[in-house]
């Protein structure tokens, strides 16, 4: 992997095979894990990661957020576009950006569907918006450890989850880049596993001169990828004998302010 972010959706889990009705509503009666019948997730067109446990902790960390009228928000691989949605739902002003191609093509139908104004660019996490400045960030990037090797003959969806042995192979161009896009102020919004190293997240943000703290967790069940790699996350020692027998991780939603 080069670094490319596929976008949004939990790494951990299965694919959800949505379709919508034309009006934007999730067909065969289903409804979105963490979402209620009455919300109206997004369209997830084919090929692209679904919205899941990590999207709804991110939603609801820019739930807490004060966006004005106006704010200028970036969701960087925004997947199905779900925190573009919620974020332009609110008056703000978006741009989501993604690598793929169908998931540009999806938000922008999204987008329609929703009647919202979202700016969707196509390109490698920050490059299409060099030189810009946003008053939030959301990121829910790749972040599941992967073996040696993983990376190499692996499905093209595969990049949306797989990470590195670290997990941290796009978070920490996250935690390089994104500093330098946030206006006085601004706030980045990231949501990873804890298999991921929070604690490392947070100190390279602090690093950067941002205040960041965690500020959201949640525990969740192990998906397929993960369950299918808990004896080498067990034996990388990023796992312990009790999350490899009850197959349950935390996430964490880490929040890094530019000072004013």
């Amino acid at each position: 992997m080069s670094g490319a972010v596929t976008g949004g959706g939990r790494r951990a889990r299965g694919w959800w095979p949505w379709t919508g009705d034309g009006n934007g509503q999730v067909g065969h009666g289903a409804v979105a894990p963490g979402y209620s019948a009455g919300v109206n997730p997004p369209l997830v067109v084919p090929g692209v990661y679904a919205p899941q446990d990590d999207t709804v902790l991110l939603t609801e960390a820019l739930a807490a957020e004060s966006l004005a009228a106006g704010a200028r928000v970036l969701d960087v691989g925004t997947g199905s576009g779900a925190l573009a949605l919620a974020a332009a739902r609110r008056g703000a002003e978006v741009t989501a950006v993604d690598v793929s191609r169908r998931a540009v093509a999806g938000v922008r139908l999204n987008a329609l569907l929703h009647r919202v104004k979202v700016r969707v660019m196509r390109g490698d996490l920050f490059a299409p918006v060099r030189g810009e400045a946003f008053d939030v960030i959301t990121a829910n990037p790749p972040y599941v450890p992967t073996p040696p090797g993983g990376l190499r003959g692996r499905p093209r969806q595969a990049r949306a989850w797989d990470a590195g042995d670290d997990g941290r192979l796009v978070v920490d161009r996250i935690c390089r880049e994104a500093p330098g896009l946030l206006r006085p102020g601004g706030v980045l919004l990231m949501v990873h596993s804890e298999l991921s190293g929070p604690s490392a997240t947070v100190e390279q943000l602090r690093a950067a001169g941002l205040k960041a703290s965690v500020t959201l967790r949640r525990q969740v069940a192990f998906g397929p990828v993960l369950r299918d790699r808990v004896h080498w996350l067990r034996q990388r020692g990023l796992i312990s004998p009790e999350q490899a027998r009850t197959e349950r991780e935390e996430l964490v939603v880490v929040r890094a302010e530019r000072p004013v």
